[in-house]
C-alpha cells in the first residue's frame, strides 16, 4: 500500500513538472517564431526599401554610405523616368501585352484543362508540362529566325505569342487541378436535366471555377508583366515593355542608379498593388485543387 502511494506521488510530481515545463517550451517556441518571421520579413523587404530610398536620391548620395537614411530627397529621378523618357508608353505596352496574352491563354487553356481533367489525358498533360519546363532562352533563336522571316519582330503580335508560351501551360496546370476537385456528379445531374456536355460545362462547371480562373489569370498577368528575356529580343522601339526600358539606364560607361531605382519602383508598385488586393483569390484558387471531392 505504501509502495503504491509513493509511486502515485512520484507520478503526480512528474506530471506537475511536465505541466510546468510545457508553458516554458511553448513561450520559447513563440519567441523563436516571432524572431524568425521578423528576420524573414526584413530580409525580403530590405531590398525593396533600399530601392525606394535610392529612387529619391542623386547618384552621389547613393554612393555615400553616410547618407543611407539621412539625405535630401529629390523627385528628379521620377521626372526623368515619367516625363523625359516617356515611361507611360512603356507602361501601356506592358499592360497591353500582359492583358491580351493572359486573356487569350484563358480562352484556350480553360477548355483544354477541362478536357484533360475529365478525359484523363495524361500524355497531353505531359506535353504541356514539357512546354513549361523547357527554358525559354532555348527557343529565342528559332523564334527570332521564324518571326523575322515573317516580318513580325518588333510588333505586339510576336510579344503576345511569346508570353502565351509562359501563360498557357501555367493556366492549364492550375485549372486541371481545380477541375479535378469539382465532382463529376454535378455535370451528370445537369445532363440528366437536359443539358448537353458543353452546356453543363458552360452553365455548371465554368461558374464554379471562377476562383481558379482568377488565380491562373492573375499569376499569368504577373509573369507576363515581369518578363524581360522575350521582350528584349522580340520587341521594337514602339513596343518596348517596362522591364526592357529599365535596361536603358545601364550604359557601357556608367549606371544611372537613381533613374534605375525609380524605373524599378514604377515597375514594382502596380504588381505589388495587384498582389495585395488579390491575395485572397490567389490563395483560395491555389488551395481549392489540393483536395478532391
Amino acid at each position: 500500500m505504501t509502495l503504491m502511494t509513493e509511486s502515485q506521488t512520484s507520478a503526480g510530481q512528474r506530471r506537475g513538472t511536465a505541466r510546468r515545463r510545457k508553458p516554458l517550451r511553448s513561450s520559447g517556441y513563440k519567441v523563436f517564431r516571432v524572431i524568425a518571421l521578423v528576420a524573414v520579413v526584413l530580409f525580403l523587404i530590405a531590398p525593396l526599401f533600399w530601392m525606394l530610398l535610392a529612387s529619391f536620391k542623386t547618384n552621389v548620395d547613393i554612393y555615400d554610405a553616410g547618407k543611407s537614411f539621412l539625405f535630401t530627397p529629390t523627385a528628379e529621378n521620377y521626372a526623368n523616368v515619367l516625363q523625359r523618357n516617356n515611361y507611360f508608353v512603356f507602361i501601356f505596352n506592358s499592360f497591353w501585352v500582359a492583358f491580351v496574352s493572359t486573356a487569350l491563354s484563358l480562352v484556350l487553356g480553360v477548355p483544354a484543362a477541362y478536357a484533360m481533367s475529365r478525359f484523363t489525358m495524361h500524355r497531353s498533360a505531359l506535353v504541356v508540362l514539357m512546354a513549361r519546363v523547357i527554358p525559354g532562352v532555348s527557343l529565342l533563336v528559332p523564334w527570332y529566325y521564324v518571326f523575322s522571316n515573317l516580318k513580325m519582330v518588333g510588333g505586339f503580335e510576336v510579344l503576345i505569342l511569346s508570353h502565351m508560351f509562359v501563360a498557357l501551360p501555367l493556366i492549364v496546370y492550375i485549372m486541371m487541378s481545380y477541375f479535378d476537385s469539382l465532382p463529376v456528379e454535378l455535370e451528370e445531374s445537369a445532363q440528366v436535366d437536359g443539358l448537353t456536355p458543353i452546356g453543363a460545362f458552360r452553365h455548371i462547371t465554368l461558374p464554379l471555377s471562377v476562383a481558379g480562373m482568377a488565380t491562373a489569370g492573375i499569376l499569368a498577368f504577373i509573369f507576363s508583366w515581369n518578363n524581360f528575356m522575350f521582350a528584349l529580343v522580340l520587341s521594337g522601339s514602339k513596343t518596348k515593355t517596362l522591364p526592357v526600358a529599365i535596361f536603358d539606364f545601364v550604359s557601357y560607361a556608367s549606371i544611372d542608379w537613381g533613374g534605375l531605382m525609380a524605373a524599378a519602383t514604377v515597375v514594382t508598385i502596380p504588381i505589388m498593388i495587384i498582389a495585395l488586393f488579390t491575395q485572397k483569390y490567389i490563395v483560395s484558387g491555389l488551395t481549392a485543387g489540393a483536395t478532391k471531392g
